[in-house]
């Protein structure tokens, strides 16, 4: 694959950590950690490391369709991810937990989603501190039912439910129809006054940190606190949609991800 040239500087910021995916095989275990099993949003993928794999310089993150036992089944089970019999998908979800975390900074990843039904691709945050989503979680890309999406999330008085600030676009509404075909560049300004989202230089969601403090009484704001990235392919669930049509195995494919930061002075 012949790479589309991309800034590695820019003017008043300094390169903190990368991952250029430039060493096939598993991704750097120095950088990145794997979930395992049924997790969240009762999606219907079996999250499992061996669908990532770095190759050609890229990160690929795949999506199959499979028919096997659920190691966690127990019958009758009020657990969705106990009363399951069968893993029919499988995915994987990376993250820089306890590896590389960053309070601040411009985060930027140049990456291709697959944008038909069903598929739920995401490049996003989470802080350090607190259960979700009193933590914070920062949705720099996510994509699901045909939109993109650039969503801040803070805690409520409620455990569990979060405040969203959240903004979307349909793919539909890019000019360019091979759009879902081609790399784009997502990228997150982050600093003490707001939260910035971007796409292709678009921006999409300015959200001020005045309005992350948790509304739980503690006057705790998850948005003055490090973060540490993920990287996910998740399938149907609470938002992904139906997978009419969709068809396996599929690809999240990442170049790059990187973060820079202001110079201390």
């Amino acid at each position: 694959m012949t790479k589309t040239a991309t800034p590695t500087s820019y003017p008043g910021w300094n390169l903190v950590w990368a991952d250029e995916f430039n060493q096939d095989g598993r991704p750097d275990p120095q950088n990145w950690q794997f979930e395992n099993g049924f997790v969240r949003n009762h999606e219907l993928q079996w999250y499992q490391p061996d669908n990532a794999r770095v190759a050609d310089g890229l990160l690929v993150i795949e999506a199959r369709q499979e028919n096997r036992p659920n190691p966690d089944y127990q019958p009758g089970s009020p657990d969705w991810r106990r009363s399951r019999p069968t893993i029919e998908y499988t995915a994987s979800s990376l993250n820089t937990s306890g590896r590389q975390q960053f309070q601040f900074g411009r985060f930027e990843m140049r990456a291709r989603i697959d944008a038909r039904s069903g598929l739920w691709p995401a490049f996003w945050t989470l802080g350090v501190k607190g259960e979700w989503p009193s933590n914070g979680e920062i949705d720099i890309m996510e994509f699901y039912r045909g939109k993109v999406l650039a969503n801040v999330a803070s805690g409520t008085a409620k455990r569990y439910s979060a405040k969203w600030h959240s903004e979307t676009k349909p793919v539909a509404d890019f000019p360019d129809p091979a759009w879902a075909s081609k790399f784009h560049v997502w990228r997150m300004d982050w600093d003490a006054q707001a939260i910035r989202l971007y796409l292709d230089d678009e921006l999409l969601n300015e959200t001020p940190l005045t309005q992350t403090v948790n509304q739980d009484g503690t006057g705790l704001n998850p948005m003055l606190q490090p973060h540490y990235l993920l990287l996910n392919l998740a399938l149907g669930g609470d938002n992904g949609g139906p997978l009419t049509g969709t068809t396996f195995p599929n690809r999240y494919e990442v170049d790059y991800v990187r973060v820079y930061q202001r110079p201390t002075r």
